[in-house]
């Protein structure tokens, strides 16, 4: 009995770890896809993930999705961008105060710190695209993207 309590423990962990299934986000912070209408051809694309790389496949994926599902057939990549949340977890600082003691002396100080994310990234991640859905000849343009084409190049991811 204590080694399936073990096993699922260990299961449990892993999959606090791992990326979920592809799919919507089943509430703002949960991992998976969430879109926003923003016009009648645009939106707002976001994936939630552990990994960053998968994160970004898998908006890419929902970007395709939408844009056929409006009946388009490619889209542009008009704004994008990742939150990775490392800020929140390391980076630098530099604090100055000054004082003064009731013997009239007063002083400055100076300290610079570092913080280093040991652990990486406390959470999940996210990137977020905002999309331009068309039909046609797809514009010359290294971020437009054909709807088909990623599909059947990250259907997987």
């Amino acid at each position: 009995m204590t080694k399936w309590i073990a096993v699922s423990a260990l299961a449990l962990l892993g999959a606090c770890a791992t990326s979920v299934p592809y799919g919507p986000a089943s509430s703002d912070n949960a991992k998976g896809y969430s879109v926003q209408p923003i016009e009648n051809n645009r939106f707002r694309v976001a994936y939630r993930d552990n990994s960053m790389d998968v994160a970004r496949s898998r908006a890419l994926r929902r970007a395709a999705e939408v844009t056929l599902e409006n009946g388009d057939e490619w889209f542009l990549v008009v704004n994008a961008y990742s939150d990775t949340g490392e800020l929140a977890g390391g980076g630098s600082s530099v604090s100055i105060g000054g004082g003064s003691s009731s013997g009239g002396r007063s002083s400055v100080g100076l300290g610079v710190g570092i913080s280093l994310p040991l652990g990486g990234s406390s959470g999940p991640v996210e990137h977020v695209m905002e999309i331009i859905t068309g039909s046609g000849q797809k514009p010359e343009n290294a971020d437009a993207y054909d709807a088909n084409d990623v599909l059947a190049n990250l259907s997987g991811a």
